[in-house]
């Protein structure tokens, strides 16, 4: 069924109860899960996918996960699971993100046929590795950050494979906390079989690839209404690595090349490809109509090129961790900017993750932290909230000192720290507390050194600032602290946009 043979009453319903399973899956896991990193921030993602692994309903959830995970779902799909069977996998090197970012892919057949396939993405607090949370700062190969798991059953025919799961908890910490995110990431993905094979035994599939054909369409028309030309903007993290991208556009169609980027990192900052690819997919989405279905269909018209072997695709056993959610932004700047030559676009956000991760062998905290968004044309940025390629809630207090021996002491906006302009930048973050036991404390951060850019005559925003004791620490750190020790994070602010009246002389 093509989508000319659905008329446009029926594509948006279709549209819209399959993202409504996905929906749903997402509730479910979030609603059963342990920790507080997926019940409370919501670090996870589900999707809905074809039999040929081309995604077709998402959930308004993670980026970096949902542009990422068809990479995964077809090295899954390379086990040929079968009915009642569930596929987990990990490995960046087959569609994964980071280590803590588990996949759980799970086919739907009905009585006559297959026809798709549910995936959920959860970040697990910790999957072993040389530190508490699995996201050492001072990673040098993937080995340092922990389990790497290829698609592995651990569930084959509807029953737990015991010993499948006994091998992940083995190499964990937390392994109750670990065995409950799993169990609750099982139920919610058969939750989205039952809906999704409910939906295609009611109406057919012929509406999943009319809402492909639909997407592609309406983005040829999007990108189609740009200027043509080439467009180019280099990204550094903080003065350490190089992420450059020319982007082409030529009617209905754009590429995206990153020659020019550096070669893999002897650290952590390497991306794995399908990361990139999730950066790409994410300023594509922000520059076309938000209308526009988030399926396979809104990235067919982009051809993105990453040279082998480079930053933003690393051979293996590279390390990973700072990658995914540093260097992922980097990448979002980098398109966006090049892409200001074309379009109108904000003045840059935070365009950090700020990651924290606290922990020993007894417990694991990890922690984004929000910041400034850009201002635009139109408006201020928001404070504090996350930008770029991360969408999840922060731990409240509450949860935080109920659940972790961690006493917050101060979690406030950080005043004054979004850029100037007619516009401002939004303003970033304060946010510290006291360790309560000898722990290990990580810092992968970026932009505390450079600053996110203003546009169009707008001001910088401020860097940002990781604090341990009295002494500022690197923006990727690792340090030992004793019980009592006060951790500060200052994020960054966003740029602002436009010159201010006082810049222009009429203040």
């Amino acid at each position: 069924m093509t989508e000319t043979e659905l008329s446009p009453v029926e594509l948006e319903l279709s549209r819209n109860r399959l993202e409504g399973i996905a929906e749903e899956v997402g509730n479910v896991l979030v609603s059963t899960a342990y920790s507080p990193n997926i019940k409370e921030r919501r670090d996870c993602s589900a999707a809905l996918f074809d039999t040929d692994g081309l995604c077709v309903a998402q959930a308004a959830h993670i980026p970096v996960h949902l542009g990422a995970m068809p990479a995964s779902v077809a090295a899954a799909a390379r086990l040929e699971p079968e009915e009642g069977d569930v596929v987990m996998l990990n490995d960046p090197f087959e569609g994964g993100t980071h280590l803590p970012d588990i996949t759980l892919v799970s086919p739907v057949f009905t009585s006559d046929d297959h026809v798709g396939y549910v995936a959920t993405r959860a970040h697990h607090a910790d999957v072993g590795g040389t530190s508490p949370g699995s996201m050492p700062a001072d990673s040098r190969s993937i080995h340092d950050e922990g389990l790497r798991l290829p698609p592995v059953r651990p569930v084959r025919g509807g029953d737990m494979d015991e010993s499948v799961l006994e091998v992940f908890l083995a190499n964990v910490r937390g392994t109750d906390e670990r065995r409950a995110d799993l169990r609750a990431q099982i139920s919610a993905n058969d939750r989205g079989v039952e809906r999704l094979r409910s939906y295609a035994e009611e109406r057919g599939t012929g509406s999943f690839g009319a809402l492909i054909e639909y997407a592609e369409r309406r983005t040829r028309d999007e990108i189609g209404a740009l200027p043509d030309g080439r467009y180019e903007a280099t990204e550094w993290v903080d003065g350490e690595v190089r992420v450059s991208a020319a982007v082409e556009i030529d009617g209905g169609e754009m590429v995206v090349d990153f020659s020019g980027t550096s070669e893999q990192d002897d650290g952590n900052l390497n991306a794995p490809r399908a990361v990139a690819e999730s950066a790409v997919a994410f300023v594509v989405r922000c520059v076309t109509s938000d209308d526009v279905p988030p399926n396979a269909g809104s990235l067919a018209p982009v051809d993105v090129r990453i040279p082998s072997g480079c930053l933003l695709d690393p051979e293996p056993p590279a390390a990973v961790a700072g990658g995914n959610v540093e260097t992922s932004q980097r990448v979002v700047d980098a398109v966006a900017e090049a892409l200001r030559g074309a379009t109108d676009v904000p003045a840059q956000g935070q365009g950090t993750m700020n990651s924290v991760t606290v922990g020993n062998d007894t417990f694991s905290y990890y922690e984004t932290v929000g910041g400034g968004a850009g201002a635009s044309a139109e408006r201020d940025g928001t404070d504090g909230v996350h930008v770029g390629m991360t969408n999840t809630l922060n731990t409240p207090v509450e949860a935080l000192e109920r659940e972790y021996p961690l006493r917050v002491e101060e979690y406030a906006l950080r005043d004054g720290s979004g850029g100037d302009g007619a516009h401002e930048g939004g303003d970033g973050i304060v946010r510290a507390f006291v360790v309560l036991e000898d722990a290990s404390v990580s810092f992968l951060t970026d932009r505390r050194e450079t600053s996110p850019q203003g546009a169009e005559g707008g001001g910088d925003g401020a860097t940002g600032v990781n604090i341990v004791g009295d002494e500022e620490v690197g923006a990727r750190s690792v340090v030992e602290v004793e019980e009592g020790t006060r951790v500060e994070v200052r994020t960054p602010g966003g740029g602002g946009y436009g010159a201010s009246d006082d810049d222009n002389g009429d203040g």
